[in-house]
């Protein structure tokens, strides 16, 4: 049987980076302007905003030269007026011992930080340290708090990790109809790894009567997005299939449209 992959900590960590700084994180060769005097008189006057732009300019090196210990000092006096981009970015630096000393538990308290102020991939993040032990004991109970709190408010990637406790009994009971409606609510919005997570469910029967066709048509959606071990699955179960059974759960998928993400 197929074991449902789940986050790694890498992976949350260029989330994190990209949270903060766009799909790209890579330098704009060619800056939109920006008035660096006027931005700096502003960081220097205690605006958080332009604290975190310097701190993101910086980081990237445009308009000024790349240093981090710099972005650092300015995402800092962001971060301490509450800035949640900010507190998240110190987070991720303290982690990566990037422009600062390595310092798990550093990191955890910015992460902690912008979770208390409600923002859902702050609670993703820290209920990713909780369940790995990383910066703070490992604790499955707390992580799978924290992830409810952001699933709960539609974050997909939360809903696949609780899906994925329930799945294996990680900090709660084991309940695959429990862990079948988190990964739905997740693929359903078009989450790659939810999709394949409910995929396989179809494929054995795990919470959701065994369905070939659905499981064929999850698993080839997640297939779609890069996801051989999907890519995989969905053939294996193919050779069970009819032709008939296979165009139809193709057709499935060609017509399927994600759902809006609800918050």
């Amino acid at each position: 049987m197929t074991i449902i992959p789940r986050w790694n900590f890498i992976a949350v960590l260029t989330l994190t980076a990209c949270l903060a700084f766009g799909a790209d994180t890579t330098p704009n060769l060619n800056p939109p302007s920006v008035d660096i005097p006027a931005l700096m008189k502003k960081a220097e006057s205690g605006d958080a905003i332009a604290q975190w732009e310097l701190g993101r300019l910086y980081t990237k090196g445009e308009g000024v030269p790349e240093d981090d210990v710099l972005a650092v000092m300015w995402f800092r006096k962001a971060a301490e007026q509450g800035n949640v981009n900010a507190q998240m970015v110190m987070g991720a630096f303290y982690t990566k011992g990037q422009g600062v000393p390595k310092d798990d538990a550093l990191a955890i308290t910015w992460f902690r930080k912008a979770a208390e102020q409600g923002d859902t991939d702050a609670q993703f993040i820290l209920g990713h340290c909780y369940r790995d032990g990383t910066g703070v004991p490992k604790d499955y109970v707390q992580a799978v708090s924290l992830f409810r709190k952001a699933a709960e408010q539609g974050h997909t990637d939360a809903q696949f990790n609780l899906g994925f406790a329930y799945n294996y009994g990680e900090g709660v009971p084991k309940d695959h109809v429990q862990a079948v409606s988190w990964y739905r609510k997740a693929a359903e919005q078009g989450n790659a790894w939810a999709q394949d997570g409910l995929g396989v469910c179809y494929e054995f029967g795990i919470g959701v009567p065994k369905d070939d066709v659905l499981a064929y048509m999850w698993l080839n959606l997640s297939a779609a997005k890069d996801k051989p071990a999907a890519a995989g699955e969905r053939d294996k179960i193919s050779k069970n299939m009819t032709p008939a059974q296979i165009a139809e759960a193709q057709r499935m998928s060609r017509e399927w449209k994600p759902t809006e993400v609800k918050k």
